[in-house]
């Protein structure tokens, strides 16, 4: 028979140690975010990146979650999210590319290990991930 007061302990522990992994990604990036955002760093990229972020039906400043998500990860992505003014719209936009490619660095060296082919699949990712979003620019 199990032990409900032991399950529950460990389950809580367990919790609050993913918790506070979590935690130690996105605040550091939801801060950097607002960092970058009060020195006018984020509206300096915006402006780069706000042409090629209409194809996706984004406004310029998403691009910092879109690279955060490729680069780092969903965690980090979702501090950057918090960090900045975006829609619903937009966040569901962002989610769904960054579900088809996200963490490549750290994926590609797992690729690698695998012994696949790791920039095929990491171009096949992001052509898909940005074809997703101007599909769901068009129909949202």
């Amino acid at each position: 028979m199990i032990d409900l007061s032991n399950a529950l302990k460990r389950g809580f522990k367990k919790a609050f140690i993913t918790y506070l992994d979590l935690i130690k990604v996105i605040v550091p990036v939801y801060v950097l975010v607002t960092f970058f955002r009060h020195f006018g760093i984020i509206d300096y990229l915006a402006g780069i990146f706000s042409p090629m972020m209409q194809l996706f039906g984004l406004s310029g400043e998403a691009v910092v979650v879109l690279l955060t998500g490729y680069f780092l990860n969903l965690y980090a992505a979702i501090g950057a999210i918090s960090g900045l003014q975006l829609g619903i719209r937009e966040i569901t936009i962002l989610g769904t590319m960054l579900g088809l490619a996200h963490s490549l660095i750290i994926e590609g060296a797992v690729m690698k290990k695998m012994r696949v082919n790791v920039l095929t699949l990491i171009i096949l990712r992001i052509v898909a991930s940005l074809a997703v979003g101007i599909i769901l620019n068009l129909i949202l």
